[in-house]
């Protein structure tokens, strides 16, 4: 067998200890069973992180950053959010339930929060929502004036709200209605006044 080193050992670390937290919640996750599942000993993963906040963390971030797709542009800011939407329905429901559900006791023993460890795992990138609004502006379905902090979040947020209170994915219906009786018709329109 071939000895894993630099990227591909860390990518085999981290796969590991997501898998350990998908599997067993944060409860169960130890910093042991994550060595034992990637078959290593507990100093490899003690040389790259100080304890298992650092490794939960670095886990998380893992998993959020191979999920990461480009966004949609279907032609219409309408395609353009359910095309998304159902696309982290693919791929990134179990790491929002994660983020709630699994990690609530990582978050009061780190003193942090779902919203702090978002911040962390994404940065400050601009958000897929962003693009997808501002080609809705570039080809003039939605006034700029339209596009605030608030209304860049909202489909999304609404979408996160759905997978943490079921803890399952979207339904298409559902997709539809956020896009269709809430997002387009808060993007349509005459601008708000100051």
């Amino acid at each position: 067998m071939q000895r894993r080193r630099g990227p591909q050992l860390e990518n085999a670390l981290l796969d590991a200890a997501w898998a350990e937290l998908a599997e067993r919640g944060y409860a169960g996750f130890t910093v042991e069973s994550v060595a034992q599942r990637a078959g290593t000993s507990t100093p490899v993963l003690y040389r790259r992180w100080a304890n298992k906040h650092e490794l939960v963390t670095a886990a998380v971030t893992h998993a959020a950053t191979t999920r990461t797709t480009e966004a949609p542009d279907t032609g219409s800011l309408r395609g353009d959010l359910i095309a998304m939407m159902r696309r982290a329905n693919e791929t990134r429901v179990d790491l929002l339930a994660a983020l709630t559900a699994v990690l609530g006791t990582y978050f009061e023993e780190t003193g942090t929060s779902p919203a702090e460890l978002r911040r962390r795992v994404l940065g400050n990138d601009r958000s897929t929502a962003e693009t997808i609004l501002q080609r809705a502006v570039d080809r003039g379905e939605v006034p700029a004036e339209k596009v605030t902090a608030r209304i860049t979040a909202l489909p999304f947020d609404l979408f996160r709200h759905e997978v943490l209170t079921t803890l399952q994915p979207v339904p298409d219906d559902v997709i539809e209605e956020i896009v269709d009786d809430i997002v387009l018709p808060l993007t349509s329109g005459p601008a708000r006044r100051a």
